[in-house]
């Protein structure tokens, strides 16, 4: 790519942005060795948080931390499947309560205060306090990844050389609901302790118990619930997700950040009476699905995975999805909800089609199963259809809003939504070919695609705020994130000033992109599509920069350990389509991994500069399981992609060069 002083400039601006965001980078998280995240708490701190876990039937939000060097601890508890009254998009039952009362142990008579040393968290959150008395308080906390619970499991050590006594509150926590707001009547929420009274500690000892939160129908049974238990099926998910889809890299943040977001990219689905939902969280969005976060951000990367409830939870959000297709071709919802009895579609048609049909050919051909992919190709086909229709007389694609659903401007025709029907083009064309549909179909999806990429430079080509970018719609005249969509779909027609506006001081803020030039508000998931772009366009150099920075924000920074939504809206919600988009970069970018059959795909690596390897391992897509290794051999890079069974392929290849691997 030709450099330019202008793009010189801007390198150099961006290389000492991040220098400077460095320097002053006050850090408060580390790695551990044992793959967690670790916050030492320093004397009389005052510093809250809050994380998203997630089960099949609960969530809970955690704000924690300490004030003044003492322990605080809320926690936002939700029950997707507890519906309330008016049963719309925000109709999970929900219900907060402070630890602080719920009752204080007591040691030899006296209630204690709480001072953490350390917050850990690897999937659980967990923290160490110490007390004046001398002894030492552990807690994890985690929902349950089958049940509507969720769990504080205490330990109490007596690390000292006496004798104490220690009193365990009886907790015994009942809240009932109005039974004229609950779809089936009164809720019954729960806090009980499975251990109180007094017990003699003597030294060394220490003694469990745990705090059992519950939601449930009034009159349903009451089960037993062991701790134990629910914390070893907590583990086995944390640590599957973690030896799956493995990242190895010289950066061990960016290692982390990968393992973390994979998790959060696979708790948050929900055992509905729809099905599996794949569900955003965040205290509001569950039992439903959207064409952006699922359809579009998270049903790609689930294949790589290999979660099955990931993977069932795709098909079963296109499945919605399909039900809504009609000879009139009227727009399917843009969100199915209520465990998929009612829809929302507030916004109008924000390009969801395009979502749709982008989301499920890309799923389908990472999925690599047949019969999978014949049930979604008559969705595909009727959304690319619907688009088709909705083309205007420049060629683009016309719709009601975009994924923001009208907070900023989007026009009559947006680049966004073209960017992904064209991309649905293509893949539909791949996939086609794997369901032995008519060429002649096919070939005119092909030819749609290139006419398409021609209006996308015509009508959305332009100058803006100095930049050869793209203007997001019809009038706009500042510089919008969402520049970024045509990098991510291998339209590199203006890729270098685009790349050059991203990075300036225009769009670029400590937390990544601005959502237009002069805003404050940010969402990451524009972020983390600008990131894609830049490392598919081949622009390693210019990206890792802020990948890293951008990853240790998040990881090991004031708000962690995983993508967020927005600000100033949601307050940074964990999302959890954030954090699959956040392992798309690794995946279908650095690596440069794009499906094109149900057992083929490019492979096209960017090894960092002073990376001399990195490795994807236990890949779940295509149907098969496999790694890929790319070691720096001089000027070349060494691919070998194999499994215990089969090596696929061995060979030399040149920087940014892409190759076609047949599993």
């Amino acid at each position: 790519m030709k450099t330019t002083l202008k793009t010189l400039f801007l390198f150099t601006f961006s290389v000492l942005f991040i220098v400077q965001a460095q320097t002053q980078d006050n850090t408060r998280w580390h790695l551990s060795d044992d793959g967690s995240i670790e916050w030492l708490v320093k004397a009389n701190d005052s510093h809250m948080d809050h994380i998203e876990m997630s089960g099949l039937f609960m969530s809970a939000i955690v704000h924690y931390g300490v004030q003044y060097g003492d322990l605080k601890v809320k926690i936002h508890l939700v029950f997707p499947m507890l519906r309330t009254i008016p049963n719309n998009t925000h109709a999970s039952l929900s219900h907060d309560i402070d630890y602080a009362e719920l009752g204080q142990i007591k040691v030899n008579g006296e209630g204690i205060i709480e001072k953490p040393d350390r917050f850990y968290i690897k999937g659980i959150l967990s923290y160490e306090s110490s007390t004046k008395e001398g002894i030492s308080i552990k807690h994890q906390l985690f929902p349950s990844t089958d049940k509507a619970l969720f769990i504080d499991k205490v330990q109490i050590n007596n690390p000292t050389n006496q004798t104490i006594t220690i009193e365990i509150p009886n907790v015994d926590y009942y809240f009932a609901t109005d039974p004229d707001k609950g779809v089936n009547g009164v809720y019954i929420i729960k806090v009980v302790s499975d251990k109180q009274g007094k017990f003699v500690l003597n030294a060394n000892e220490s003694i469990d118990y745990s705090l059992i939160y519950t939601g449930r129908k009034s009159g349903s049974e009451e089960v037993y619930i062991s701790p134990d238990y629910e914390l070893n099926k907590r583990k086995k998910l944390i640590d599957e997700t973690f030896n799956n889809l493995v990242f190895e890299s010289p950066n061990e943040i960016v290692n982390r950040a990968f393992s973390f977001a994979k998790l959060r990219s696979v708790e948050s689905i929900f055992d509905t009476k729809g099905g599996l939902m794949h569900g955003p969280g965040g205290g509001d969005y569950y039992a439903a699905i959207w064409a952006n976060d699922q359809g579009e951000y998270a049903n790609p990367f689930l294949p790589f995975l290999g979660n099955i409830e990931g993977n069932e939870s795709a098909m079963n959000s296109f499945r919605h999805f399909a039900r809504f297709m009609n000879d009139d071709y009227k727009p399917i919802p843009s969100s199915i909800i209520a465990e998929g009895i009612d829809i929302w579609n507030g916004a109008g048609d924000r390009g969801d089609m395009a979502m749709i049909a982008y989301g499920a050919s890309r799923f389908a051909l990472a999925y690599g199963d047949k019969n999978q992919a014949q049930e979604l190709w008559p969705l595909i086909e009727w959304c690319l259809e619907y688009c088709r229709r909705k083309l205007n007389t420049e060629g683009v694609v016309t719709s009601d809003s975009d994924e923001l659903e009208g907070r900023f401007p989007a026009g009559k025709a947006n680049l966004n939504t073209s960017s992904l029907y064209y991309d649905a083009l293509i893949s539909a064309a791949y996939l086609g070919k794997e369901l032995n549909i008519d060429t002649t179909i096919l070939n005119k999806y092909k030819l749609q695609a290139k006419k398409l990429e021609k209006s996308i430079e015509s009508y959305f080509g332009r100058k803006i705020s100095g930049f050869e970018t793209y203007r997001y719609y019809n009038g706009n005249d500042v510089l919008r994130a969402w520049i970024c969509t045509p990098l991510t779909v291998d339209i590199f027609t203006r890729s270098e000033e685009t790349i050059d506006a991203l990075f300036s001081n225009k769009l670029w803020t400590e937390d990544g992109l601005a959502s237009a030039e002069g805003s404050t508000t940010f969402w990451d998931r524009a972020t983390l599509y600008a990131l894609r772009g830049v490392f598919a366009a081949g622009e390693t150099k210019k990206a890792m920069p802020f990948f890293i920075y951008y990853s240790k924000r998040r990881l090991l920074g004031e708000h962690v350990p995983y993508p967020v939504e927005a600000y100033p809206e949601g307050n940074q919600r964990h999302l959890s389509a954030e954090s699959a988009l956040y392992c798309r970069i690794i995946t279908e970018c650095i690596f440069g991994i794009r499906p094109i059959g149900l057992s083929e795909y490019k492979l096209s690596p960017k090894l960092p500069d002073g990376w001399d390897s990195m490795a994807l391992r236990n890949i779940k897509a295509f149907n098969n399981t496999f790694d890929i290794e790319v070691t720096r051999k001089m000027n070349k890079l060494h691919i070998n992609v194999s499994n215990q069974n089969e090596i696929y392929l061995d060979m030399l290849i040149d920087s940014n060069e892409t190759v076609i691997v047949t599993l």
